[in-house]
């Protein structure tokens, strides 16, 4: 199936690694050019340069998205070498365990690092989005809806990603742009099994979440989240705005006692 995505603009944030990376990749598969935001100068370069080895245009931006004038940047430079934006999939962030003991301060740096620039890099995109018809993905977790312990910042912006994501849906509505999220649960990532380390038994630790989800006993891989990342950007979801799409192996809504 053509999702035409060939040759249109598309910005993936974190999108060097994990779920970012197989977004990215994923959007280049289709002809798509990308736009690679992160941190992760190292894994950035090395992903665009092996993007344009394959004919692919691709442009790495180095920097802090939790710096405003990072955001702004991103969406400058973007238009500067490919003349327009089709699409934003706000990806970046991290599970950083600020629990509500944690305090304050380590509530508010959570927000900072999780939610912050999923408004900014939009506002800042809007105008070009808005010339575009374009389509705006925002990553949140299952955690937003179900809750995990111990980690109130995370899942405080990643509710905020689906209360904006509805908002962006209406606000939007006049100019014919899409916003939709997606809730991934349980996804071996880098940062993912950097957390299970963390456990004196990470193997056992893995082994008795993935007893816990429902479908074929696995865990989601990065690339069905991609899959389902670029079917919401593509112009074959032409009248899906606003939906919370949960792609889990039934983690979340199915019994998880089902053998």
């Amino acid at each position: 199936m053509d999702l035409h995505l060939k040759d249109k603009v598309y910005i993936v944030t974190g999108g060097s690694k994990g779920i970012g990376e197989s977004i990215s990749r994923s959007i280049a598969d289709e002809g798509g050019n990308v736009v690679i935001a992160s941190r992760s100068k190292d894994e950035t370069r090395d992903l665009v340069e092996e993007f344009r080895q394959k004919g692919i245009r691709s442009h790495g931006i180095i920097g802090d998205l939790q710096n405003t004038a990072v955001c702004k940047k991103v969406i400058d430079e973007t238009v500067a070498v490919f003349g327009g934006i089709n699409g934003i999939v706000n990806n970046a962030g991290l599970n950083d365990g600020a629990s509500l003991e944690a305090g304050p301060e380590a509530f508010r740096r959570s927000l900072n690092v999780n939610l912050h620039h999923y408004y900014d890099l939009v506002h800042f995109a809007l105008p070009y989005l808005k010339k575009a018809k374009g389509a705006i993905v925002n990553i949140s977790s299952k955690v937003a809806i179900t809750g995990q312990g111990g980690t109130s910042g995370y899942a405080a912006a990643k509710g905020a990603q689906l209360a904006l994501t509805r908002e962006w849906a209406a606000e939007l509505l006049p100019y014919s742009i899409r916003v939709n999220a997606i809730l991934p649960a349980e996804v071996m990532t880098p940062l993912y099994r950097k957390w299970l380390d963390t456990f004196p038994n990470p193997d056992a630790k893995e082994a008795d979440i993935i007893s816990k989800i429902p479908f074929e006993k696995r865990m989601t891989t990065s690339e069905e989240i991609a899959a389902m990342a670029v079917f919401l950007l593509s112009e074959v979801s032409s009248h899906t705005t606003g939906q919370f799409m949960i792609v889990d192996g039934g983690y979340v809504h199915l019994d998880r006692s089902l053998k």
